[in-house]
C-alpha cells in the first residue's frame, strides 16, 4: 500500500488546490513586470533556493555553446555539455528516507522494488540555457492577455511560448505542460524496448514525423486557435505490423475540435478513419505497458480527469540528460532487469509543478489517477506516477529532457515506463543505436504529408 504524501508548495502565493474550473488569468502589469527580473521570462523562479543546491537561472547560453561541436538540423546525437560534471552523490535504497520528501511516491516505489540495483546518482544542477527573445517577449504578451476558455480546454493568447507564465488554476499549468515552446518540426527512427520483468526485450521500432503548428516561425504570435499539431508514426518492426501507419490531428481547443486520426492496414491496404484515437489506448511496441496518452506523460484530450495543483515542490528528476543519448551508449548496456542502467542517468534537484489528474465519476479510463510533476524552467512534464482505479500505485515513468541546440528549447528524450507490479518496463524513443537522433526544426514537413491520401502512399 502506497501513503500519499503532503505536498509542500514552494510559492505560497499558490493555493495549494484549486477546481480545474476556476480560470485565474491575465495578472496584472506588475506581476508581468517580473518576468525576466525575479521570474525567468518563462515564469520560473529566477533565484536560487534556501541552501544554493538549486543555482540561480544564467540563461548564459541561447542555442549551441562555444566549447560544443554540433551540426544543426542534422540528426546528430545529443553532445553532453558538462562532460566533467561527476555525480555529488547517490540516492539508494538504503539513504532514500534522507531525502524522501524530494522524491515522488513511484521513485520510492523502485527503491522498495530494487533494493540492489536502482539508483540515482545526483549531479549539481544547472539552469544555464534559455529562450530566445521572441519566445519571451510573446510570453509576457500571454501572461497580460491569455484566459482560459470552455471549462479550461481552451485558452486565447499567442501561438509560440507557453500561455499562463504566472499560472494560477490547474488548467492553466496543463496548458502550459501541453504548449510549450518545442520543436516545429520532428522526424525520428525510434526504437521501442519492452523489458519484461526477466530481462529480455522485445523490440519495435517506429517512423515518426511531428509538425507542430503552434511553435512554427509562421505562426508566432498569431491568435491561439486551430490546429496544435499533425503526427504520424509508422511501424518497421514488429515485422507482423510493419508497413501500418497512422496520421493524426490535434485541436488547439478540445472542447470545440476532437483528434482526427487514421490508419493505413497494409493487409487491406486500405485507410480507414478511428473513432477515437489516444486515452489509455495502448501505445504501439510496448506490450500494452504504455497509453497512447503517455507520451510525454499526458497528452490530448484532458476532460476525463478533474485537474488539482499542489503548488511547487523541490525535487530530484532527470535533467540536463545528454549521456544517456549518447550513440556511443548500447542497449545492452543501458537495458538492465528492472530499470535502465543508473550509470547513464543524471538527476539534479530541481523545482516542479504538481499537477494531479481523479479520473472523474462515470469515465472510463485505466489510470483513476495521474500525478506529474513539471519542471518550472521548461514546463515539461519530467517525471509521472500513476494509479490504478482502486487508488494503488501502479506505474512510474519520467523522461529524460535535454535542451536542444536546434531549437534553442527543451526536447524530450529517452522515456522509461515501469510497470511496479510486474517489475517490467518499457524504453520509449530510443535513439543510441540509431545512425541520427532527432532531426529537430529541418523545416522539411508540411500539412499535406498528413492526409489519408498519403497514408496510402507511404503504405504503397
Amino acid at each position: 500500500m502506497i501513503k500519499t504524501r503532503v505536498w509542500v508548495p514552494v510559492m505560497t502565493t499558490i493555493a495549494m488546490s484549486m477546481a480545474s474550473g476556476n480560470a485565474m488569468a491575465k495578472v496584472t502589469e506588475a506581476e508581468a513586470a517580473k518576468l525576466g527580473k525575479e521570474l525567468t521570462c518563462v515564469g520560473a523562479e529566477a533565484g536560487p533556493n534556501a541552501d544554493g543546491s538549486i543555482p540561480a537561472f544564467s540563461g548564459k547560453w541561447l542555442g549551441k555553446p562555444p566549447h560544443v561541436e554540433y551540426t544543426l538540423h542534422s540528426g546528430q546525437h545529443p553532445v553532453d555539455v558538462y562532460p566533467e560534471d561527476k555525480p555529488l552523490f547517490e540516492i539508494t535504497a538504503a539513504n532514500m528516507e534522507k531525502y524522501a520528501d524530494k522524491l515522488s511516491d513511484g521513485q520510492k516505489a523502485l527503491f522498495k522494488r530494487f533494493p540492489d540495483t536502482f539508483r540515482m546518482p545526483v549531479y549539481q544542477s544547472r539552469r544555464d540555457f534559455r529562450y530566445p527573445d521572441v519566445i519571451c517577449e510573446l510570453a509576457k504578451k500571454n501572461a497580460l492577455e491569455a484566459e482560459l476558455i470552455d471549462g479550461g480546454l481552451g485558452y486565447t493568447g499567442y501561438k509560440g511560448p507557453v500561455g499562463f507564465p504566472i499560472p494560477k488554476a490547474p488548467m492553466e499549468v496543463l496548458a502550459n505542460m501541453n504548449f510549450p515552446y518545442r520543436a516545429f518540426t520532428e522526424h525520428i527512427v525510434r526504437d521501442i524496448a519492452d523489458v519484461a520483468s526477466d530481462g529480455s526485450v522485445t523490440w519495435g521500432r517506429q517512423v515518426n514525423k511531428n509538425l507542430n503548428v503552434v511553435t512554427s516561425p509562421d505562426e508566432l504570435g498569431k491568435p491561439m486557435e486551430g490546429l496544435m499539431a499533425y503526427s504520424i508514426s509508422g511501424t518497421l518492426l514488429p515485422e507482423r505490423d510493419r508497413g501500418s501507419f497512422t496520421a493524426s490531428q490535434e485541436p488547439v481547443n478540445f472542447a470545440r475540435a476532437k483528434r482526427l486520426a487514421w490508419q493505413y492496414d497494409p493487409g487491406t491496404r486500405r485507410v480507414r478513419q478511428l473513432p477515437t484515437y489516444g486515452f489509455d489506448s495502448p501505445m504501439g511496441g510496448t506490450g500494452g505497458k504504455m497509453t497512447i496518452d503517455q507520451d510525454r506523460l499526458m497528452n490530448g484530450d484532458p476532460s476525463r480527469y478533474e485537474w488539482t495543483l499542489h503548488g511547487k515542490k523541490e525535487m530530484y528528476i532527470p535533467a540536463n540528460a545528454y549521456r544517456i543519448h549518447s550513440k556511443n551508449v548500447k542497449y545492452a548496456d543501458l537495458l538492465t532487469k528492472g530499470h535502465a542502467n543508473p550509470n547513464y542517468m543524471r538527476y539534479e534537484l530541481r523545482r516542479v509543478w504538481v499537477l494531479e489528474g481523479k479520473l472523474k465519476e462515470g469515465y472510463r479510463h485505466a489510470f483513476g489517477k495521474r500525478v506529474m510533476f513539471i519542471d518550472e524552467d521548461n514546463w515539461q512534464a519530467s517525471v509521472g506516477d500513476y494509479y490504478d482505479t482502486r487508488g494503488e500505485l501502479w506505474q512510474h515513468a519520467f523522461i529524460n529532457h535535454f535542451y536542444a541546440f536546434d531549437l534553442n528549447a527543451w526536447q524530450a528524450g529517452t522515456a522509461f515506463y515501469h510497470d511496479l507490479n510486474s517489475g517490467a518496463y518499457v524504453g520509449f524513443n530510443l535513439v543510441q543505436e540509431r545512425d541520427k537522433a532527432w532531426v529537430l526544426n529541418a523545416g522539411d514537413l508540411t500539412p499535406d504529408m498528413y492526409t489519408p491520401a498519403a497514408l496510402r502512399a507511404m503504405g504503397q
